[in-house]
């Protein structure tokens, strides 16, 4: 479902809120800066704090209370992110491959 379409500017209003600045610290203090809070998943790049449930125009126009509450953000990095709202798995991250001894040397088998 499209969340704005032409009424962009509400939201981009909204993340500019003070209110909203200050919920999104506390959470990324909340999740230490980990994708999805995982601990071994430290962002070093840009921080996204996600709406678990999508908001809608009605949500800010009426200062809805889950827009502001913690309990229902997470952090991410933009990939995840983009997983999550275009549903396209191969956009998370992976566990590294587990390594073998000539596993690069078919004829080492």
């Amino acid at each position: 479902q499209e969340t704005f379409g032409f009424d962009r500017y509400l939201n981009q209003i909204f993340y500019k809120d003070p209110a909203w600045r200050a919920v999104r610290d506390h959470v990324i203090i909340r999740d230490n800066g980990c994708d999805l809070a995982m601990p071994d998943r430290e962002i070093h790049s840009k921080i996204l704090v996600h709406h678990m449930n999508p908001i809608t125009q009605e949500d800010i126009l009426n200062r809805s209370e889950f827009i502001l509450d913690p309990e229902y953000l997470i952090c991410t990095i933009k990939n995840t992110h983009d997983a999550i709202h275009y549903g396209d798995d191969d956009l998370l991250l992976k566990d590294p491959i587990e390594r073998s001894k000539n596993d690069t040397c078919p004829w080492r088998r």
